[in-house]
């Protein structure tokens, strides 16, 4: 972890084009407590906060947010997936048949087999920064500035700092 795969989905879902795309919108981190109903009413909760999931019947709760996706154009971000089991994704996905075309669900994951089963779309796979990108948004955080130019005695423990963090963003 640590590419920065929440943080690419974070911008995503709150950029101001983004926002007009969408009739709805939710966001549920999904961890490794792949747990249908669980999410189903955290689903359900992001896109209408008033309605009652008290229940745990997992028909009556699907039917719910299938009624409140019908013909909507919805984004749905699941983070941090780490669930392989692909009839566990059949039930989950059920109620996302009734959105409108273009509807979109986006998935962070670490785990290649959970973007092969979720398949509609490639995978795009988030790289470690290289030393040189590190080192600029270090001195960026650090300094307010891309280089060392105006702060050369810094410049070395930036570099033990970068190596460290070992090309992962949220390290810096």
């Amino acid at each position: 972890g640590g590419v920065g795969k929440t943080t690419l989905a974070q911008l995503v879902y709150s950029e101001d084009r983004v926002q007009g795309h969408f009739d709805l919108k939710a966001w549920t981190c999904v961890s490794d407590d792949f747990d249908v109903i669980r999410l189903t009413k955290s689903i359900l909760l992001s896109i209408a906060s008033d309605q009652n999931v008290d229940n745990d019947d997992l028909n009556k709760l699907q039917g719910k947010l299938k009624k409140q996706l019908f013909g909507k154009k919805f984004l749905l971000v699941l983070d941090d997936v780490w669930n392989e089991n692909y009839n566990d994704w059949v039930d989950m996905s059920r109620p996302f048949e009734a959105g409108a075309p273009g509807s979109k669900i986006i998935v962070t994951t670490r785990n290649q087999e959970v973007a092969a089963i979720m398949g509609t779309a490639p995978a795009y796979q988030l790289e470690k920064l290289s030393f040189d990108d590190c080192l600029s948004a270090f001195a960026q955080h650090s300094l307010g500035t891309t280089d060392f130019s105006s702060n050369k005695s810094l410049e070395e423990i930036g570099k033990k700092i970068v190596i460290k963090c070992n090309g992962l963003p949220l390290a810096l």
